[in-house]
C-alpha cells in the first residue's frame, strides 16, 4: 500500500481526493493537514511515503513546508498539487524537493499515477507546467553551455548515475545520506530537463560531464 498525507486548507479537496484514493486498492490514506505546519507535523509523525501537498496555503505554505521537509530529511516523496502556474514557484519547489508538480485541473487519474511514480521515486510535470518550466529555463539562460548551473555536488552525484552507480553506493561514496543524493538527482534531471537517470546518463557522457 502506498501510504499518502494529502495537505490542502480547502476541505472540499481534501475530501475529494481522499475519497477517490480510497476507490484505488494499492492507496492508503494515513492523515490530512490544513496548512504546511500540520504536513510537516503529520509527515514527521506519521511517516508517508507520498505527500501531496497544496503550494498556497495559509501560515506555512506548501513551499516552506517542501522545504523543511526536505531539511529534516523527511522520507516522504512530496507531490505538489496546486492552482498555480507561477514560474517562480514551479522552479522554487522543484528545487526545494518536490518530486512532482500537478495542475489542480489535472484528471484524478493522473494525480494517483504521480502518487504512484512518486513512491517509486519518479517524477511526473503537468503538461502545462512542463512547456512553462522548459521555456522558462530557455529563455533565462541564452548560450549556457550544457550542465553549467550544476553545482559541485551535483556534478559528483551525475559521475556516479553515468557510471552507472546506484543512489546507496553514490551516498556511500561521497560520505553523504542516500535521501540527500535522491534530492541531488532530482535537481539534476529537473535542470538538464531530462527524464531519467538513463536519460541523465547519456546526457553526461555526450557532453563529457562524466
Amino acid at each position: 500500500m502506498i501510504r499518502v498525507l494529502i495537505a490542502d486548507d480547502h476541505p472540499l479537496v481534501r475530501l475529494g481526493m481522499r475519497s477517490f484514493l480510497e476507490t484505488q486498492s494499492d492507496f492508503e490514506v494515513v492523515g490530512e493537514a490544513v496548512d504546511g505546519a500540520e504536513a510537516v507535523e503529520q509527515a514527521e509523525r506519521l511517516r508517508p511515503d507520498v505527500v501531496l501537498l497544496d503550494l498556497m496555503m495559509p501560515g506555512v505554505s506548501g513551499l516552506d513546508a517542501t522545504r523543511v521537509m526536505k531539511e529534516r530529511g523527511l522520507p516522504a516523496e512530496i507531490v505538489i498539487l496546486t492552482s498555480s502556474l507561477d514560474d517562480e514557484r514551479m522552479v522554487q519547489a522543484l528545487r526545494a524537493g518536490a518530486i512532482s508538480y500537478l495542475l489542480k485541473t489535472s484528471p484524478a487519474d493522473e494525480v494517483a499515477r504521480a502518487l504512484r511514480e512518486a513512491s517509486l521515486h519518479r517524477s511526473v510535470l503537468d503538461p502545462q507546467v512542463q512547456r512553462r518550466l522548459v521555456g522558462e529555463l530557455q529563455a533565462g539562460r541564452p548560450g549556457q553551455r550544457p550542465g553549467e548551473d550544476l553545482t559541485d555536488r551535483e556534478r559528483d552525484v551525475l559521475r556516479g548515475i553515468a557510471a552507472g552507480k546506484s543512489n546507496q553506493e553514490i551516498a556511500d561514496e561521497l560520505g553523504i545520506g542516500v535521501k540527500t543524493v535522491k534530492t541531488h538527482v532530482s535537481n539534476i534531471l529537473l535542470k538538464l530537463d531530462v527524464l531519467d537517470r538513463t536519460q541523465a546518463a547519456i546526457f553526461a557522457i555526450r557532453h563529457h560531464l562524466d
